[in-house]
């Protein structure tokens, strides 16, 4: 037995993801009805988003504790990437729903309930801050768990060594539980594709292909020329394997579990294998789950202006202008959870005067193909995440004069 966990172990995470991927498509056309196969699924995206928000909390406090002044010297560059890259994915979703535009064939309302304007959202963001610290890691609020453990992390500075220590050695236990559950990733996988294609199938391609075009090919854009291309200016150099590294190993898992808070101990991992300053990373990529925001910036955009398409309403350059900065915001108010997004578009869709009722029925169009959109949304989101992650940091060391490697 130790032999083959040990074969298990020094095998290629992607490799054994991969395999997983394929068992379960297969098993998904040859078996639909063993609904105990996704059970594989359900518990890796849980055992996830169980230890997320406690990861996040135990690192970023421990990190602030401990930390010697680092950390301020990057943050600011990496909110500006995050910021700056979901901005652009608005716009670019603006050019393309121009260049393709899409109408909708409307369906039954859904009965979600949505923001009615942006003070909505960014009230509910400031109240996510002051959320009781309890409350904000049982329902894995991350504006909350980050707020406090950034308060508890600067005030116990101040604390004695041995204090840090004891931090330190929560931090590591806490990892190593994290390393454990990725490791079961390839069985997570597979249950999570089993479940949809016996679920779904591929009629969703079919029914909505064109809609669905643009999104994936909006999404891909940004993923492979525009991040790429912040990280250029940045760098100075070539990005593409940074960027295709973190596709492949932090967008796959994303892909499959859709959700960016899920997905968080994936990336913290890929940091320490990029070899990442801890104390900087434990810190952006849960701020990045929250604000980076490149792929719901995009369905929002896109789908707002199929709305306006649909109902006639021409929409101009100046409105265009407004609806991207528009959506950058409301789109870091998007939850990190599957279809976070969705529920954002009808405060978009009310900038052209577009009822409620009509953009909640965008919004039921939104989750009937949330199971191909949610998940390229959430890879491109995720893997962002630490794409300028890394840049901020490698950006510093170059200005340093050390040496930077992929």
């Amino acid at each position: 037995m130790k032999k083959v966990i040990q074969k298990w172990n020094d095998t290629s995470l992607i490799l054994r993801i991969l395999v997983g991927l394929i068992i379960g498509a297969i098993l998904g056309v040859a078996l639909p009805q063993a609904s105990g196969i996704s059970l594989l699924g359900t518990l890796f995206v849980g055992a996830l988003k169980a230890i997320a928000p406690i990861l996040v909390f135990i690192l970023v406090m421990s990190s602030l504790a401990q930390a010697n002044g680092k950390v301020g010297k990057q943050f600011t560059t990496v909110i500006v990437l995050y910021m700056l890259s979901t901005l652009l994915a608005a716009v670019l979703a603006v050019f393309v729903s121009f260049a393709f535009p899409i109408t909708l064939q409307l369906t039954d309302a859904v009965s979600e309930s949505a923001p009615s304007g942006i003070g909505e959202v960014l009230g509910t963001l400031l109240n996510n801050i002051v959320s009781n610290p309890v409350s904000a890691l049982m329902n894995a609020n991350y504006v909350g768990v980050l707020a406090w453990a950034i308060l508890l992390g600067i005030a116990l500075r101040r604390s004695s060594e041995q204090t840090k220590k004891i931090l330190g050695d929560f931090s590591d236990a806490v990892s190593q539980g994290v390393r454990w559950i990725i490791n079961l990733a390839p069985f997570g996988i597979l249950g999570l594709v089993y479940n949809t294609v016996s679920t779904n199938g591929l009629d969703i391609f079919t029914t909505y292909g064109k809609l669905l075009l643009v999104l994936v090919g909006s999404m891909l854009a940004v993923a492979l020329i525009v991040d790429p291309l912040i990280a250029f200016i940045c760098l100075h150099r070539n990005p593409y394997p940074l960027v295709f590294k973190c596709l492949r190993e932090s967008g796959v898992t994303a892909f499959f579990t859709r959700s960016s808070a899920a997905n968080i101990p994936v990336n913290m991992q890929l940091c320490e294998k990029l070899g990442l300053d801890k104390d900087i990373y434990s810190v952006s990529i849960p701020l990045g789950a929250t604000i980076n925001m490149d792929g719901a910036a995009i369905t929002i955009t896109i789908l707002t202006l199929a709305a306006a398409h649909t109902m006639g309403i021409a929409v101009d350059i100046p409105s265009a202008i407004i609806l991207s900065v528009l959506a950058t915001v409301a789109a870091c108010g998007a939850s990190g959870v599957a279809g976070g997004s969705l529920l954002l578009i009808p405060l978009a869709c009310s900038l052209f005067g577009i009822s409620n009722d009509i953009a909640m029925q965008v919004v039921g169009v939104g989750f009937i193909i949330g199971v191909v959109q949610d998940s390229f949304e959430t890879a491109i989101n995720s893997s962002g995440d630490v794409l300028f992650a890394a840049t901020a940091e490698f950006r510093q060391r170059i200005k340093e004069g050390k040496e930077v490697k992929f």
